[in-house]
């Protein structure tokens, strides 16, 4: 079976009001991680006036977002595994809440780096907490709906800046990011009791590749082979959660890049106006949008190898149009073919390492794919210096190819401790949806 392209329908044609419900609640979430995050950033100027940070300084302190989300992600799969992917969730929504209030209340680049240590603690470990919830919630759906909720947050991410973009002017960076505060623990308190009180069915054969390993996977019949069975299996896993991971990164590299220099590129390089250059990321984010709207669908249609490798492709061709086009339009049109391209390889990467290792899976995963995204900017900044920004950005698109690659090569790879329930899972359904 390929490692990519199973995606497998329900037992029966109808879902049930529990998953139903629990789906509602976990993509309530996602949205609020966008919202919230997207609400932060839009104050990053307001913040750095505050502090009286120079630019290196506050490059520092912003550290501390990264910092906080790369060590609190692998010990988020730990408590996962201990507590329950929901469970943590929860707690994570009203930690992310209550830290972004944080950061107006500082006055000098150390104070703000120390918050922001909390902050990205809280965003890294909500992140890797729902991802690991909803890996178990497409399991049980049997539908690869993971797109589903990366839309939401982007969507979240959308409304909240277009919020802070609009109330800027009207309201201090304390009373904008309070307000985020509020919202969000309302949220949480609406959302967390569905999220709590309905349990995901367990599906069987789920993580015995990562627990046991792959039974049948060894032709010794001996002690010493049974023993070394396990072994290997759950190093093959291992290799393949660090491959899903590097699939993460590399596209995740490409959103972090045309965050910070799509813009730039436009205006530096093709002489738009300001206002143009600022729309580059926004043509990307709602393409990006779009694409993950439509993910379930494109799932179930082609499949996960097609829909990563073709995703692939056309990212790299969009980029390569891009950066290389010889007028803003086109250039912008690049962007948007990005943002479509990449828009389903990050979710399908994550469900993957998931499915195969659980939330230690989707923390590793999680973790290479928020360090693509920081290692893009730094990356395309020596890249410039060293040839030309237009040239640095066509790494992206090299990396969202080796993404279609190993999409490819990874396709043909049986899925460790699924093989079992492949013919079970592709019986169709003879009960119709009511």
């Amino acid at each position: 079976m390929p490692l990519l392209n199973k995606t497998t329908p329900g037992a029966s044609g109808a879902t049930s009001p529990a998953l139903t419900r629990l789906r509602a609640a976990l993509t309530l979430f996602f949205a609020l991680d966008g919202f919230v995050f997207a609400g932060w950033v839009v104050r990053i100027p307001a913040i750095k006036e505050q502090t009286g940070a120079s630019a290196s300084t506050l490059g520092l302190a912003l550290l501390g977002v990264s910092a906080g989300a790369v060590i609190t992600m692998t010990l988020t799969g730990r408590l996962c595994s201990r507590f329950g992917s929901r469970q943590v969730t929860v707690v994570c929504g009203v930690l992310l809440p209550l830290s972004v209030a944080l950061p107006p209340l500082t006055h000098s680049a150390l104070a703000l780096g120390l918050v922001l240590l909390l902050f990205g603690a809280a965003y890294g470990g909500i992140n890797v907490a729902m991802n690991s919830a909803a890996v178990d919630l497409v399991r049980a759906l049997r539908r690869p709906v993971m797109p589903s909720f990366h839309a939401a947050f982007s969507l979240g991410g959308m409304l909240g800046a277009g919020l802070g973009g609009l109330v800027a002017g009207q309201l201090s960076p304390t009373r904008h990011l309070l307000a985020l505060t509020v919202i969000g623990l309302l949220l949480t308190a609406v959302t967390a009791p569905t999220l709590l009180r309905y349990e995901v069915p367990p599906v069987p054969g789920a993580h015995d590749a990562a627990d046991t390993g792959a039974s049948g996977g060894s032709g010794d019949t001996g002690a010493a082979g049974r023993h070394d069975a396990p072994a290997r299996a759950a190093r093959r896993t291992r290799g393949l959660v660090l491959i899903f991971g590097l699939v993460a990164l590399c596209t995740a590299y490409g959103e972090g890049a045309l965050a910070d220099w799509g813009a730039l590129h436009l205006e530096q390089d093709l002489d738009a106006h300001p206002g143009i250059a600022a729309a580059g990321y926004s043509c990307f984010a709602f393409a990006m949008t779009i694409g993950r709207l439509s993910g379930t669908t494109l799932l179930e249609r082609l499949g996960r190898t097609r829909t990563v490798v073709g995703g692939g492709l056309l990212a790299t061709a969009g980029m390569l149009l891009g950066t290389l086009a010889p007028s803003v339009g086109v250039a912008l049109v690049g962007f948007a073919v990005t943002g479509l391209g990449l828009a389903n390889i990050f979710p399908v990467a994550v469900e993957r390492a998931g499915a195969l290792a659980g939330p230690g899976g989707v923390a590793t995963a999680s973790t290479l794919g928020y360090g693509g995204m920081l290692l893009g900017p730094p990356a395309i900044g020596f890249m410039a210096d060293w040839f030309s920004l237009p040239v640095a950005l066509t790494s992206v698109a090299l990396l969202a190819a080796v993404a279609a690659g190993i999409g490819a090569a990874t396709g043909r790879t049986p899925m460790p401790g699924e093989r079992a329930a492949e013919p079970k899972a592709r019986r169709p359904a003879r009960t119709p949806a009511r």
